[in-house]
């Protein structure tokens, strides 16, 4: 099947098993840590919680010019032996802490700083590490696949987190977390380096850094992608705050029924990041629409009755943001040059997760102050922003302008951008373009 065409390439087949098991790990000291804040270190403090999040996740902000620099310049290989070790060990430390009881929420937002500030340089050095694994033509399927692992883990972590965290304390999640690393060292120490792609290299020298945001810079098409993932990143991907806030304080239930919720809208994660994987090619078109939809179907979230429908809502919000992110990611990837990967996936990552030291101390405010329900109103606004601005930007790129076929009784684009395969003035009047496919038409 073409959906799972990259899990045959023994490489990433190893990747992905290791990938898949660290991940697990990872969402289920996420789910951890917030509970450990919101519930045990707070009395329901969905603005710690934010701030949690924000220190956790600020790092990339001021450290992704420095993190994409050294994901073009050095092994990747060797990097992410370093950042998984790294990470480890800061999770075996918060671990001790919190079992011992002498851990507090002022420990809590240094070990998140700490982890950012490595996840900082991971992040860009993961992404871009896919690319050594399997060919360009593979790429679009192998990135769907890492987040179908990624969301698949988030089905799993957060339910048997939320079990382990009533039964045995957040402290002992946090350690056994520190044992699911092992799986990923294990997995890069089993691909051989000289199996690897060998990808250009940024040369040494000055100005490598402002190279690459001048690449970006006359990329009109990522810009609007990545203002576009800014604005749903900010504001409306704070999925676990959301999810605290309606579970604890709207529905009033407890830990387990926190960790259910996440893995609940995992399925629709893990549906999205599937659909990506067999679609193929990705398009602007997918991930603006998109977008639209995760504000829709977060809007009806927002307006559930109870435990039960908040529960449905979520799959299709789930569904949604992870086909716009992973299209987006994929977009991004597939249509940067090589030497210039690393450091557009930092700025990439950097505005995806760096956004949320704004918007998650805002969004808790708001759950705080006008409720819940009230903030996910918030994240359905970002996704009808994002939405729009994206779907000008592409009408306006392009000059597309809605024509009535009386034949076919319907509307139907037409306009101008021909390395879009949009069809150009003169085209048959039939509405297809002279040497592109007419599924072209709004945009790659």
């Amino acid at each position: 099947m073409s959906t799972f065409k990259s899990l045959h390439i023994l490489n990433y087949r190893i990747w992905f098993i290791g990938a898949l098991v660290s991940n697990i790990g990872t969402w289920m000291q996420r789910t951890a840590q917030d509970w450990l804040v919101f519930d045990h270190l707070t009395d329901h403090d969905a603005g710690a919680m934010g701030i949690t999040m924000a220190l956790q996740l600020g790092p990339q902000l001021f450290l992704a010019p420095v993190a994409g620099l050294v994901a073009d310049r050095f092994s990747r290989r060797q990097l992410l032996v370093i950042t998984q070790s790294l990470m480890a060990l800061l999770s075996t430390g918060l671990g001790i802490l919190v079992v011992l009881g002498a851990g507090q929420l002022w420990h809590v937002y240094g070990f998140a700083l700490l982890l950012g500030m490595v996840s900082a340089l991971d992040a860009p050095v993961r992404q871009t590490f896919v690319s050594e694994l399997v060919r360009d033509d593979y790429l679009p399927n192998a990135v769907a696949l890492n987040s179908a692992s990624f969301n698949v883990a988030r089905m799993i972590g957060p339910a048997v987190a939320g079990v382990l965290t009533v039964a045995v304390g957040p402290g002992w999640v946090f350690l056994i977390n520190t044992c699911t690393f092992l799986a990923m060292l294990l997995s890069l120490w089993k691909i051989p380096s000289a199996s690897l792609r060998q990808l250009p290299r940024a040369a040494p020298g000055k100005g490598r850094i402002r190279e690459g945001l001048r690449y970006v810079r006359f990329r009109p098409d990522i810009v609007v992608v990545l203002v576009a993932v800014f604005i749903v990143g900010t504001l409306g991907l704070n999925f676990v705050l959301f999810i605290a806030a309606m579970v604890g304080t709207e529905f009033g239930l407890d830990a387990s029924a926190f960790g259910l919720m996440n893995s609940i809208m995992a399925i629709g994660s893990v549906a999205g990041a599937l659909l990506s994987a067999g679609r193929g090619k990705p398009r602007l078109r997918i991930i603006f629409g998109a977008a639209a939809a995760f504000g829709v179907t977060s809007g009806l979230a927002a307006l559930a009755p109870d435990y039960f429908w908040f529960g449905v809502a979520l799959v299709p919000v789930g569904l949604f943001a992870i086909t716009m992110m992973t299209s987006a990611n994929g977009y991004v990837q597939t249509t940067t040059d090589p030497v210039m990967r690393g450091r557009v996936m930092a700025l990439y990552m950097a505005i995806f997760m760096g956004g949320t030291p704004i918007g998650a101390p805002l969004v808790g405010w708001v759950a705080n102050v006008a409720g819940p329900r009230w903030s996910l109103a918030v994240a359905a606004t970002s996704g009808v922003i994002a939405a729009m601005i994206g779907m000008i930007w592409i009408i306006r790129a392009q000059q597309l302008r809605l024509t009535f076929n009386r034949r076919a009784r319907g509307l139907r684009y037409f306009g101008v951008v021909s390395h879009l395969g949009v069809q150009q003035p003169g085209d048959n009047a039939n509405g297809a373009a002279r040497d592109e496919n007419p599924d072209d038409a709004v945009g790659r």
